[in-house]
């Protein structure tokens, strides 16, 4: 029932540690953080002071390719989680990732390597941010939304539930899509809302509003709302919604 702690991992004071969990190699566990049940931290793996990893997280995850994949991986760096984050149960965050301060990143979230997080973010239930991506200080993503590879959200981003994102127009057909795919650009204090579609390579304009629903093949001016099918300009952001 006692942890399993490598003998190179160091683990600050303070630190509680639940039953049946691994420290990998390396790991640096900073003071005050707290570690539940069946959590997983792989080799290398640095974790600031003062987090909070729930039951069967597993941190640190090196990603996996199908064997028909074209990708390649490289040495990756280690995945770094900032002071005053709270990780939720059953999340998985992988290496060459990392986290900024005072994060959440909620139950059977899925962030994938080489992202970039910023400081206070929320990243809802069950969110899959995939690999390749920057988010910004207080963006939040909210439940099941999916964040594709290559994407930039700057800061003060909303994504409500189950909004989808996209960055391959040819769907997996052609070599050309190789030199085309990339996902969306998300502009400071841009709203989405919920069930919404972005296309790939948009760009979404500072302080816009995506209506729920809306499929957006094409990139928004700032401060406007956009809604329907495909998505249209209909009238702009009143100006009380605006960030200071």
């Amino acid at each position: 029932m006692n942890p399993v702690i490598a003998p190179s991992a160091k683990v600050g004071s303070g630190v509680q540690i639940g039953y049946f969990s691994v420290i990998e190699a390396d790991a640096q566990i900073a003071e005050g953080v707290t570690i539940g049940h069946h959590v997983v931290i792989h080799a290398g793996t640095i974790i600031g002071a003062n987090a909070v990893i729930a039951d069967h997280a597993v941190l640190g995850k090196r990603p996996q390719l199908a064997r028909t994949s074209t990708a390649t991986l490289g040495e990756l760096p280690p995945l770094v989680i900032g002071q005053n984050c709270q990780i939720g149960t059953a999340a998985v965050l992988y290496t060459g990732t990392s986290v900024g301060e005072e994060c959440l990143i909620a139950d059977l979230a899925s962030v994938r390597e080489n992202c970039r997080i910023g400081n206070s973010v929320l990243i809802g239930r069950g969110v899959a941010v995939e690999n390749n991506t920057s988010i910004g200080d207080f963006t939040k993503i909210q439940t099941n939304a999916y964040i594709t590879a290559g994407m930039e959200l700057e800061d003060h981003v909303f994504i409500a539930p189950m909004v989808t994102t996209t960055n391959d127009n040819f769907m997996g057909r052609t070599e050309r899509r190789f030199a085309l795919k990339k996902g969306a650009h998300i502009r400071r204090g841009a709203r989405i809302g919920g069930n919404a579609v972005l296309l790939p390579g948009i760009t979404i304009g500072e302080e816009s509003f995506v209506a729920a629903g809306a499929v957006v093949t094409r990139n928004t001016p700032p401060r406007q709302v956009v809604m329907g099918i495909p998505a249209k300009v209909v009238h702009p952001v009143p100006d009380e919604e605006l960030l200071p």
